[in-house]
């Protein structure tokens, strides 16, 4: 485990292998390739009645092919604000986004993105939510179906295909959600807070599930979070972002083995010291926040 300073809806490439034979369903992504996501220089700033508000300043960062990346941060630190950013649903005010070399100005099948509200279409089935972006595309029906089938069979939703969203719990939308970015095959899954209002075994169970996932098919993963648990057991790296303006205060690399134990000493270890990190621009949060209430 090593801490390293910082030098450095919508439908959207692997770290040396590092976990245990016992247990191959959550061993690490093939070994990272070359730059897959590039930010160099990005600002990002909001008009407001009487002035403005600067999101993000100053941001480099490089994210490699088959990398799992998690932005850790308070709120207000301009995490979703980045996210999009790399989507191409809001454009930097200075600097730029690259992904594979070619600049981002707008959204792409390149990039896939999974919202925490879901963002399933009520009125169809599991299975046509999954199968409605490659409709879009032109894919042949035989093809539609089996690919179906087999994102059914790797989210464990295979009975419940022709089940409606409404019928179904917050955990297994999430699934949904997932396997119909999965269905076009961006190279790049962008997640922004996914688990977030999932209760706290659901949540791990997902955790596994996209582990698994990243393992078997090798993707860039840029995932969003304020959980400093769920960053160290997902992440191969952490990017602990600061309170507004956002910027990076220190990239980490999560060297613990995979699969990750929470109760282990060294995870506890990282846990205290990525929780100094974020109270201290928690604190400044609150700070800001109280002065804002006295001022009005």
């Amino acid at each position: 485990m090593s801490v390293q300073p910082h030098p450095i809806d919508a439908v959207t490439q692997r770290a040396v292998p590092v976990a245990p034979p016992a247990a191959p369903s959550l061993a690490a992504a093939p070994s990272h390739a070359a730059p897959h996501i590039v930010v160099t220089g990005v600002d990002k700033v909001f008009p407001v009645p009487g002035g403005e508000v600067v999101a993000l300043k100053d941001i480099d960062l490089t994210i490699n092919r088959g990398e799992f990346v998690c932005l850790l941060g308070p709120s207000g630190c301009g995490k979703s604000t980045l996210l999009n950013a790399i989507a191409g649903f809001s454009h930097p005010t200075r600097g730029g986004i690259t992904v594979d070399g070619t600049k981002v100005a707008e959204p792409g099948p390149d990039r896939g993105m999974v919202f925490q509200e879901y963002a399933l279409f009520p009125w169809m089935s599991v299975a046509q939510n999954i199968a409605f972006g490659l409709e879009i595309k032109g894919m042949g029906r035989a093809a539609i179906e089996a690919r179906v089938a087999e994102l059914l069979e790797m989210l464990k939703l295979t009975e419940f295909r022709d089940r409606f969203p409404k019928d179904l719990s917050g955990g297994m939308r999430q699934r949904v959600a997932i396997a119909r970015v999965l269905a076009l095959d961006s190279p790049v899954m962008l997640m922004d807070e996914p688990f977030g209002a999932l209760d706290a075994l659901t949540r791990r169970s997902l955790q596994d599930e996209l582990l698994r996932i990243w393992a078997a098919t090798g993707k860039t993963i840029v995932f969003v979070t304020h959980s400093i648990e769920e960053s160290i057991y997902l992440a191969d790296r952490i990017v602990v972002l600061t309170y507004r303006p956002g910027t990076i205060k220190r990239d980490i690399r999560v060297e613990l083995p995979r699969p990750r134990d929470s109760a282990s000493a060294a995870f506890n270890a990282l846990k205290r010291d990525l929780s100094a990190l974020v109270t201290a621009e928690q604190h400044r949060f609150e700070e800001v926040e109280m002065k804002g209430l006295t001022t009005d």
